[in-house]
Order: C-alpha cells, then sequence, then structure tokens
C-alpha cells in the first residue's frame, strides 16, 4: 500500500515539473533568461503564500483525532520548522533591490489566494490525511528544484548569497522533511481501523489539486 502510494505521487510529479517548465518565468529562468524583475516578482508572490504554511499545518494538526497522535507530533514539528521563512523572502527581497515595505503590504495573486483557501480547507477537515499529497508537492519543489534554481538565479543575475537564502535553505534541508513525510505516508495508510485505498487516494488527490494550484500561483507572475 505504500509503495503504491509513492508511485503514484512519482507520477503526480513528473506531470507536475513537466507542467512547470511551461510556465513563462520558468522558461526563462531554466533558458538563462531571467530578468531581475522575475525574481523580485517571484520573490515577492512566495512571501504572501509562505507566510500562510505554518498556520495551516498547525491548523491540520489541530484537526487531527487522538487516533493520529504520531501524525500530530510530524505536523507540529513542522510547523514550527517553518514558521519564519517568510523572514527569508523579506531579506532575499531587499538584498535583490526590493524595498522592505514593498514586500510586507503585498497582497497573494489569485493563484496563492486559490491555494490558500484550499489548503485552509482541508486542514479544518476532520483527520486530513490527504494533506501529505500537499506537502509532497510543496517539500519536493524545495527538496528537487530549489537548490538547483537558486544556483542558476545567482548565476544569471549576478547575486550575492545573502540574495537567494530562502531557495538554498530549502534545497538543503527539505530532504529531511521528505523524509518526514514517508514516514507519515506510512502512518497514515497502515494505520489501524481505517481504509488505506482510500487514504492512499485521498494524498494523492491532494496531490494533484495542489500541483495545479502550485503551478497558476507561478503562472500569475506574469507573462511579460
Amino acid at each position: 500500500m505504500v509503495e503504491r502510494t509513492h508511485r503514484a505521487l512519482a507520477q503526480v510529479w513528473i506531470d507536475f515539473e513537466s507542467a512547470l517548465l511551461k510556465v513563462p518565468m520558468i522558461e526563462r529562468l531554466v533558458g538563462q533568461r531571467l530578468r531581475m524583475e522575475d525574481y523580485q516578482r517571484l520573490l515577492f508572490n512566495l512571501r504572501q503564500q509562505v507566510i500562510e504554511g505554518s498556520r495551516w499545518i498547525s491548523r491540520a494538526s489541530s484537526s487531527l483525532s487522538p487516533a493520529n497522535e504520531e501524525l500530530r507530533s510530524l505536523f507540529v514539528r513542522h510547523s514550527a520548522a517553518e514558521h519564519r521563512d517568510f523572514r527569508l523572502l523579506e531579506q532575499d527581497y531587499v538584498a535583490a533591490g526590493g524595498k522592505i515595505e514593498d514586500i510586507q503590504s503585498g497582497q497573494k495573486n489569485i493563484g496563492s489566494e486559490a491555494l490558500s483557501a484550499f489548503m485552509y480547507h482541508a486542514a479544518s477537515n476532520p483527520d486530513p490525511l490527504g494533506l501529505l499529497g500537499a506537502m509532497f508537492i510543496i517539500e519536493g519543489l524545495g527538496n528537487r528544484m530549489a537548490g538547483p534554481w537558486a544556483a542558476s538565479i545567482r548565476q544569471q543575475l549576478d547575486l550575492p548569497e545573502e540574495a537567494v537564502r530562502f531557495l538554498s535553505y530549502h534545497g538543503e534541508n527539505d530532504s529531511e522533511h521528505l523524509d518526514m513525510f514517508e514516514d507519515a505516508v506510512r502512518l497514515a495508510v497502515t494505520g489501524p481501523d481505517r481504509d488505506g485505498n482510500a487514504v492512499s487516494a485521498d494524498i494523492v488527490r491532494h496531490a494533484k489539486i495542489v500541483a495545479r494550484l502550485y503551478r497558476l500561483q507561478l503562472e500569475e507572475l506574469g507573462n511579460v
């Protein structure tokens, strides 16, 4: 059951990564045509989404029943590890030439609003085990893409290290979060008194939804 869940999630990731390469800003990043305004826009918009991250994880942990005590502990640790990540984005934005008051007063774009709304909705349901699929996509971005993106952005824009700390940090540390995710999936689909097939399907479904909404968030950065 656990292995089947991971195989299904791997296919979701393959589809997600292929679709990301068609997003204009990511096309420019991969094609070595990134502009400073692209990077500033990325930081600006990520900050508005990331600031909500630990909050919906905390909401999810509070929605878990005593039967999922171990999962609740994993969620709480994950929330604590990420609750100040938005500060790194603010610092990177300033180091890349932006103004702190601009990024701190920013609003979510349409994709970020949709992603945040879905996360809070899902996290408020009783025993929201499907959110593990959302974590798979978000942590996968950090583990697989953040490090290479940080190096490429520095090279293309001739930026100092302190301008890419958010991406660099996640590139170095999100492998640990994915290890935690694997433990969480095992607990979720093999726990007593539950339908493991249904839980697995819910995890994969959430991964598909979040993959699409995350891509929408990046698409909203603009085509110009």
